[in-house]
């Protein structure tokens, strides 16, 4: 940006505005504009809103035209001496030099700030994708844990599984037994009640306890095993061992 497209910026905390129209020039070399500088002195003593300094004298406070016309510029410094034309320049130039230092003062100072509060959140955002990163370090070897545990369980279920099925197939095999030796003790008619009440029984247990049916072993698989009455003297025969002489198996009164 050239010298002539820069435009002072009125002085008033929090205004910052781009002076157009007409300006406010102090003594202490501080420029306003003209809403906050036909407000501020007015009053009596006047007092400089940047610096606080009090502007008692005459031509301590001038309101300027920051364009002013042609018929102006060429009849303000008429008549004056070459010195004098020098000094008042000097001194405009003085109050333009110092005001874009102010600004470019201004403008670091902003910078340094941006820049310690950019270091600060660039600190606070580290801190915070540590915490996360450590948060998701632990979800995961949390997560692996559980999935070691589900795998733990896995087994032991299977584990109960086949030794409930072994169990199962040792009870059918107790079962036959069982009803195998009641044979030699009993006659049709109570070998056959006794199998209705069993079953009986067994159902009952089932409805009130919702275990599963015991399955029973054979050619075709596993299925649930069932004695029909018409059957059950032919399921249940089988050749008993060979009896030493003297020694009988069953003592009848």
């Amino acid at each position: 940006m050239s010298a002539n497209d820069y435009k002072l910026l009125c002085n008033f905390p929090k205004c910052r505005v781009r002076l157009s129209g007409f300006a406010w020039v102090t003594a202490c070399a501080h420029v306003f504009c003209d809403q906050h500088g036909s407000g501020e002195f007015s009053r009596r003593p006047a007092i400089c809103p940047a610096c606080s300094s009090a502007l008692s004298g005459k031509q301590d406070v001038v309101r300027t035209e920051m364009s002013p016309s042609e018929q102006y510029k060429a009849m303000v410094l008429v008549g004056l001496g070459p010195e004098t034309i020098l000094d008042v320049s000097h001194r405009a130039l003085a109050l333009w030099t110092y005001q874009v230092n102010q600004e470019r003062l201004l403008l670091e100072y902003s910078l340094s700030r941006a820049e310690i509060q950019a270091s600060k959140m660039e600190k606070v955002v580290a801190q915070q994708n540590q915490t996360r990163e450590l948060e998701l370090n632990a979800l995961r070897e949390e997560i692996s844990s559980l999935n070691k545990r589900l795998e733990e369980y896995k087994q032991k279920y299977n584990e109960v599984s086949e030794l409930l099925i072994r169990k199962n197939r040792q009870y059918q095999k107790l079962l036959r037994l069982f009803e195998a030796l009641r044979s030699f003790t009993m006659p049709t008619g109570e070998q056959h009640g006794l199998h209705q009440a069993f079953s009986a029984g067994l159902a009952e247990h089932h409805s009130l306890h919702g275990s599963p049916p015991f399955l029973a072993v054979g050619p075709e698989g596993d299925r649930p095993f069932t004695l029909e009455p018409e059957n059950f003297k032919s399921f249940l025969q089988f050749s008993s061992p060979a009896r030493e002489k003297g020694h009988s198996f069953i003592k009848k009164n």
